[in-house]
């Protein structure tokens, strides 16, 4: 009876383990799937033929529909760049750098990855539709309320999440890490106020 107990401890100590490991792999991701720059992270052989199971799972799970990395890459934040979980009850500002690529574009959406409604039906901003201030920077206010310059209604009652979809990356060669290639041409989010 003894063994009986030791292994049903055994057995349940190993079925969380293993699906808490591999829920957090899914979720997550790991150094050799997923490259991070800053509060950004990308899965960089999504949309490849060669992705490995984690990645395979993590993009079924989300129900994206990924490119492969020579043709574009795709970046999330749900925290600013001190780590704070993005939240739509705060004010941010978005600082970028024009960024070596074709075209990209920057998005906000929900906990639950859907658009924000807004009455000024804006969700993203684009490298075509963003000015270049004399510093070099483009600079969007991530704001609950209408804000002067490039804004980006977040809604109210709801964590966010930030996606940055690069077409076309200039700056990255085959088999370099995307998140040392961009982490200095990264756009910086900011807390304003709270």
């Amino acid at each position: 009876m003894n063994n009986f107990f030791s292994f049903l401890i055994f057995a349940g100590v190993s079925l969380v383990l293993g699906l808490g490991s591999a829920g957090y792999m899914i979720e997550d991701g790991f150094g050799m799937v997923v490259s991070r720059a800053g509060p950004w992270t990308t899965w960089i052989n999504a949309g490849g033929l060669t992705a490995d199971p984690y990645t395979r799972a993590h993009i079924a799970r989300s129900g994206q529909l990924p490119i492969n990395s020579a043709n574009g890459l795709t970046f999330f934040a749900s925290r600013d760049s001190d780590g704070r979980a993005l939240s739509s009850y705060c004010d941010y500002e978005i600082v970028a750098r024009p960024l070596a690529a074709l075209w990209w574009t920057i998005a906000v959406y929900d906990e639950d990855g859907k658009l924000i409604p807004n009455e000024a039906s804006r969700h993203a901003f684009s490298s075509q539709n963003l000015t270049i201030l004399p510093d070099g920077t483009q600079r969007i206010a991530l704001a609950p309320g209408a804000r002067p310059g490039h804004w980006l209604p977040s809604g109210e009652g709801h964590n966010l999440t930030l996606v940055l979809r690069i077409i076309r990356p200039l700056a990255v060669g085959q088999g370099e890490d995307v998140g040392a290639a961009n982490a200095n041409a990264m756009p910086i989010i900011k807390r304003v106020s709270c």
